[in-house]
């Protein structure tokens, strides 16, 4: 995969990138185990919210599915040459909406698993060609290629976030 310009992507997804090497496509695969393996060390925890009004364990691991699809989605579009803008998405309320808080981080992480298998087997085929392509998400301009990375960073920031303060 070509280097990543610093002009193809705004300022929200910079915090992100940030997190990922050059070695994007090997980063990515490499959370397809190790993210869910994460997740089952914190099943004693999936109830907790360092604060009130903060996210649990298992409400974080849906936020983190539900923009996995969404970011995807963009991405594809984007790799594709849709040129209308984007949707982006309430995260806050996506989290409150969900009628799955029973869910058990084993299953969550198996979701994950599927998931990001399939997102890499996409990536993977996409021509350099298809990766530059620019589009419109949320009216800011973002390319495909940048979206790979925010997919690998949006794993690391949220596992850096629950270092920090669920554990």
């Amino acid at each position: 995969m070509n280097q990543l310009s610093t002009t193809s992507y705004p300022s929200w997804a910079a915090k992100y990138i940030s997190l990922v090497s050059e070695e994007v496509l090997t980063e990515m695969e490499s959370q397809i185990e190790e993210f869910p393996k994460f997740l089952n060390k914190l099943i004693e925890k999936v109830d907790y919210a360092y604060a009130p009004g903060k996210w649990t364990i298992r409400q974080l691991t849906s936020h983190i599915l539900d923009t996995e699809r969404i970011l995807m989605y963009h991405l594809v579009c984007i790799a594709r040459g849709d040129i209308q803008n984007l949707a982006g998405f309430d995260e806050d309320n996506y989290v409150d909406q969900t009628l799955s808080n029973d869910r058990s981080l084993f299953e969550m992480g198996e979701e994950f698993r599927l998931l990001r298998k399939s997102n890499l087997l996409y990536i993977k085929a996409l021509k350099p060609a298809e990766l530059d392509r620019i589009g419109s998400a949320n009216h800011l301009n973002i390319s495909a290629h940048a979206l790979v990375y925010v997919l690998v960073g949006h794993i690391k920031h949220h596992q850096n976030i629950i270092a920090e303060r669920y554990l």
